[in-house]
């Protein structure tokens, strides 16, 4: 089954412009999920919005948004007047500017999607733009309103597609000083740093999404499955307690295991070592 668009417009660079349409890349529905029951009845329970004075229930026509200027105190939004807020889109995701792939942080990166042309005839115009990006080695900022707000996106270009990023905005993104205040400056062991780089240089490879786990959601599935079958609930495994060891020596070890060779390899080269017996002597006569 084709996967639904969550936005369609045109993509506009200049005045070069072609239908596209905006897929999810990145999602949680597959995760398990779980409904609030009654322990008695074993029924779904119901949300009702109810007035945190009175404690009486307020119907969906009865309630308004609210932002709060005062402890207890508010300003009420009427629905139009919020739905007036919510910017015009003329569904045109346009380029402002080109930028280098690597020039923005990632901490910006807020959402991936899948960036491809909806009309055939417009497969021409998206391969010119996908193919001068990659010459270029350059990345697209563009803006246009999604989900009644206007957002930032970072388009870059991906296999035979675009990926289209929505970036965070700058009020959204904390300052790193404000986590990293208390981290003194510490000048490092020249040798300390090169056990770490050649720990870092052994343990180097390639990213490979496949090879992590989800083990929250697998034990999760466990437990369901458990509780189908009626058998006993998997026991998690207790975690090992952590050891304070000396920074230095854990250096050390850690770059031995590095350095280790097979057994077969360390068997044939004390096999090599060995000294070779001398040759017998000939009884003269």
């Amino acid at each position: 089954m084709a996967q639904r668009a969550n936005w369609k417009g045109f993509l506009k660079v200049a005045e070069l412009t072609c239908p596209v349409a905006l897929y999810t890349a990145a999602s949680t529905s597959d995760r398990i999920a779980f409904h609030t029951l009654n322990r008695a009845t074993g029924h779904r329970v119901r949300r009702k919005f109810v007035d945190s004075e009175t404690g009486k229930p307020v119907e969906s026509d009865d309630q308004v948004k609210g932002y709060e200027i005062a402890d207890g105190d508010y300003i009420a939004l009427e629905p139009d007047e919020v739905a007036a807020a919510v910017p015009d889109g003329d569904r045109t995701l346009a380029v402002d500017t080109f930028i280098g792939c690597g020039d923005i942080d990632d901490v910006y990166f807020d959402r991936p999607y899948y960036l491809a042309p909806t009309d055939r005839h417009a497969q021409e115009a998206f391969a010119l733009i996908r193919e001068g990006m990659k010459a270029k080695k350059v990345a697209a900022l563009a803006r246009t309103v999604i989900f009644r707000r206007v957002r930032t996106f970072l388009i870059r270009a991906h296999g035979a597609g675009l990926i289209a990023t929505t970036l965070n905005f700058d009020y959204e993104v904390r300052p790193a000083g404000d986590a990293f205040q208390d981290v003194p400056d510490i000048k490092i062991n020249p040798e300390m740093l090169e056990l770490a780089r050649h720990i870092i240089k052994t343990k180097k490879g390639k990213f490979d999404p496949a090879k992590f786990e989800d083990r929250y959601e697998d034990a999760l599935a466990e437990l369901v499955k458990a509780k189908l079958e009626g058998k006993p609930i998997p026991k998690p495994k207790a975690p090992e307690a952590t050891k304070v060891v000396d920074l230095m020596q854990a250096l050390r070890d850690s770059a031995g295991k590095g350095k280790r060779k097979p057994a077969a390899a360390v068997a044939k080269s004390k096999a090599k070592a060995a000294p070779k017996p001398a040759p017998a002597r000939r009884k003269a006569g």
